[in-house]
């Protein structure tokens, strides 16, 4: 029972309604790059609408098509080079550290790669084409083109099924057989294809077990993940035909309408069985669900669509403004329709218009429903979407913060099914972990670094230690797994996850060695991506030391969920607890620098690039928990003076990770600083740099594209709005209230298995709607300098004034 999306209450009622507020992407013109196109998925097969006139491309992808095939993880050679190492370490020899840890790397991680494209050839050109329209509605995860030509009004309809797993496309015309075309497929990759009939066409193709380079794409390489796609049509209409043509391709004429479904299958199965080994036969795959599909109507697609859709879109509403109410908001969105998003994005810096935040935070809650279901792959560094066989840093999984934001939106923001695949990953990582762990360092548990694959890859990839070198991958990951449990108090959840995290602990005290000033170290020991200048070398720069502060922040936030989940599940007399309680007050400190910044490293060494993209030390602050305002003030202002040294610049998942620091100080204007920087139209042709920014179709860039900041922005908007541990609630903890005065939030989830609305007038708390599924807790409740005691109960729901008075409890309905 969600009694505040009912209307319950006047401030609830005083709002829109959500499906009345417009939350589209919309473009002016058809795509003249990939990242003009719209995305569609529904978790596992992905779909870019360029949404031309006088042809249409229609691009695939299907998150089991990666090259190569399992891999050994493990080196013999890596104790001996990780000997030399420490020993160069400890006698602060930095640069040679340095050189010396590319011993400890070990093979390149395989590349992500495109499905193909569905080619439509139209007889109309762009120049007979007026009132043109294609815009991606969230409120339906569906694209709509319209245009005429002369007086025919065609539309296109396009949409990705979860419960059918099948992309869905409608063609159409507001007058009787005026649907005709032309109907192809191809791939880059290795294929072939074949026509069952004029109703229905196959292609077949394999990936590279082989890295594809810039060169050469190694489609002549025939033993990697075979694929295969299935397009069936349907068409309406008396006069309507379809043909084949040249044996390769179909043609529609003189329909009133046409259907295309689409299915996708591989041969992967699994990160443990080599493609050549595997028994999935992916033409019956994709027959069999298209089966499904062709025996149903275009309506009953539709619905199940919506059905399943906007049973997880709709958990969350926001409704931002920057004027006294919303009734004269809705009037400025009359305006705002008739621009396009591009246009929107462009004059944000002079209108700052809430509505553009409201759709940018929904369109991450969009794009996690359409990239990551239960059942399909770990969201990639492009979520799903890849029109390229040498995609920038191979769309990989990247652990040293990418893969990690990519989940972030999943829990405060009501999408906890979107996060089962990132479980499911880390999983697979375990067991490759558990031999990379044992052989390259003779260590218990299990480990991975910070960069993977389909094939779980979990040893250092070749390439610079600055980023190779660096064991805390799966650490990071399984603070996710504490983090699911406090927000669901699920404890079956935690009984099944608990040994993934006990794993990731016992690598943790067997990493942890004695050093030099009385603590526990980590050595070698990376801070992610980022060097300093080694003391004494002239200038020299070194990337391998000992115990960087991303080090210890992460074993630290480890050990203490490894304590509390012990506690929960009755396990706390353990070995392994016992060896955690003794590590834990042997950890190094935070150490706060004499420029009165957090330490990046056990030492102060010189930074030679003071404005990093990275912010690894603040690790402790956001994502963690160890660094709080309560317990850490000084800290605190350490951690606002590092954020302030490091700058306002950087890409794009950089800004929004900053936006989210920023939120945890509870400093909104320094937060809203960094939407500003975010919202900024970046040109396709800028293919590398640091600079942020959104392309046409809001998908965020580094650049170029990564799906990642798309998902931090929405995390980092519900941190400015509700902030929780599992005793403690935060209303607004870093709203800026002069640039959204009036607001609703609705469905936002908190630590402790509570949900919450807020509603706010003239910038401050007006109502708070509470409600939890799960037995009896005592919540601080926090609003500014306010703070209320006050016990839930699991089955109530209860209503808060500005002034945290509860004025009202109701049970809930079942």
């Amino acid at each position: 029972m969600d009694r505040g999306s009912t209307g319950a209450g006047r401030p609830w009622a005083a709002a829109p309604a959500a499906e009345e507020r417009p939350l589209k992407v919309v473009f002016g013109s058809p795509a003249e790059n990939f990242t003009d196109a719209a995305p569609i998925g529904n978790g596992s097969l992905g779909a870019m609408v360029w949404g031309g006139v006088g042809s249409e491309k229609l691009q695939l992808n299907h998150d089991t098509l990666w090259t190569g095939a399992p891999g050994d993880y493990t080196d013999i050679n890596a104790p001996t080079a990780l000997a030399v190492v420490r020993k160069l370490v400890d006698e602060g020899r930095f640069v040679e550290a340095t050189a010396a840890a590319s011993g400890l790397t070990d093979g390149l991680n395989e590349v992500y790669q495109p499905l193909g494209d569905i080619n439509i050839e139209f007889e109309t050109s762009n120049q007979e084409c007026s009132c043109y329209k294609r815009e991606l509605d969230l409120h339906t995860a569906t694209v709509y083109i319209t245009y005429n030509v002369g007086a025919v009004q065609y539309t296109r309809e396009h949409f990705c099924s979860n419960p059918h797993q099948v992309f869905v496309t409608k063609i159409s015309a507001n007058k009787s057989g005026h649907v005709s075309f032309t109907l192809s497929l191809n791939s880059q990759l290795n294929h072939n294809v074949h026509l069952v009939n004029a109703n229905e066409m196959i292609m077949e193709g394999t990936c590279p077990e082989r890295r594809p380079t810039l060169q050469k794409n190694g489609t002549d390489d025939a033993t990697g993940i075979k694929f295969a796609a299935v397009l069936s049509l349907q068409m309406g209409g008396a006069g309507a035909k379809a043909a084949v043509l040249n044996g390769q391709k179909l043609r529609i004429d003189n329909a009133d309408w046409v259907v295309l479904l689409i299915t996708a299958s591989s041969s992967f199965d699994g990160p443990f069985v080599s493609p050549s080994d595997s028994k999935v036969d992916p033409v019956s795959a994709a027959l069999e669900t298209l089966k499904i599909s062709t025996n149903v109507t275009f309506s009953e697609l539709e619905a199940a669509h919506l059905k399943d859709y906007q049973g997880l879109f709709h958990r969350v509403t926001l409704q931002l403004s920057h004027s006294s109410t919303f009734e004269k908001r809705s009037l400025k969105e009359v305006g705002e329709a008739m621009k396009t998003t591009a246009e929107r994005v462009n004059s944000f810096r002079s209108d700052e218009d809430p509505s553009l935040v409201e759709l940018l935070f929904q369109y991450g809650r969009y794009l996690l429903i359409s990239c990551s279901r239960p059942g399909t792959q770990v969201s990639n560094l492009q979520g799903i979407w890849n029109q390229d066989i040498t995609p920038a840093w191979e769309a990989a999984p990247t652990l040293n913060i990418n893969l990690q934001m990519n989940y972030w939106p999943t829990l405060p923001c009501n999408l906890s099914e979107c996060q089962e695949p990132l479980f499911d990953f880390m999983a697979s990582l375990a067991v490759n972990g558990a031999k990379t762990a044992k052989i390259n360092y003779q260590a218990s548990g299990w480990v991975t670094h910070h960069k993977s694959d389909i094939w779980a890859k979990s040893s250092a990839s070749t390439g610079n230690p600055q980023w190779a070198v660096w064991p805390m991958g799966g650490a990071w990951l399984c603070t996710h797994l504490w983090e699911h449990y406090q927000y669901s108090l699920d404890k079956e959840f935690l009984e099944n996850a608990y040994p993934l995290l006990e794993g990731c602990a016992l690598f943790l005290v067997d990493w942890l060695i004695e050093g030099p000033r009385g603590y526990l170290e980590t050595n070698p020991s990376t801070s992610p991506e980022h060097s300093f200048i080694a003391p004494g070398t002239g200038g020299q720069l070194a990337s391998v030391s000992y115990s960087s502060t991303m080090d210890i922040s992460i074993i630290r936030e480890i050990f203490l969920a490894v304590i509390s989940s012990a506690e929960v599940l009755g396990k706390s007399d353990t070995i392994l607890v016992e060896r955690i309680k003794q590590a834990l007050p042997r950890l190094p400190p935070i150490i706060i620098a004499k420029d009165h910044t957090i330490m990046e490293w056990a030492q102060d060494f010189e930074d030679p690039d003071v404005h990093h993209r990275h912010q690894s030390h603040l690790f402790g602050l956001y994502p963690g928990h160890t660094i709080t305002m309560e317990k850490n003030p000084e800290v605190c202002q350490a951690a606002a003076n590092s954020l302030k040294k490091r700058g306002e610049d950087g890409p794009g998942w950089s800004l929004t990770w900053k936006m989210a620091l920023w939120a945890r100080l509870m400093n909104c204007e320094n937060a809203y600083r960094m939407i500003l920087k975010l919202i900024n139209l970046i040109p396709p042709s800028e293919t590398f740099g640091v600079n942020g920014g959104l392309y046409t179709n809001l998908w965020t860039a580094h650049p170029p594209f990564q799906i990642d900041a798309n998902f931090g922005f929405t995390a980092a908007i519900a941190e400015m709005l509700l902030q929780s541990t599992l005793t403690d609630l935060y209303l607004l903890p870093a709203l800026p209230r002069n640039k959204w005065p009036r607001g609703c939030i609705k469905g936002l989830r908190a630590r402790g298995d509570v949900t919450v609305n807020i509603c706010w007038e003239e910038g401050e708390l007006q109502e708070a709607l509470l409600w939890s599924g799960r037995g009896d807790s005592v919540v601080k409740l926090h609003y500014g300098v306010q703070v209320t005691m006050f016990s839930v109960s699991g089955g109530n729901a209860y209503k808060f004034n500005g002034r945290l008075q509860c004025i009202e409890t109701w049970p809930l309905e079942k």
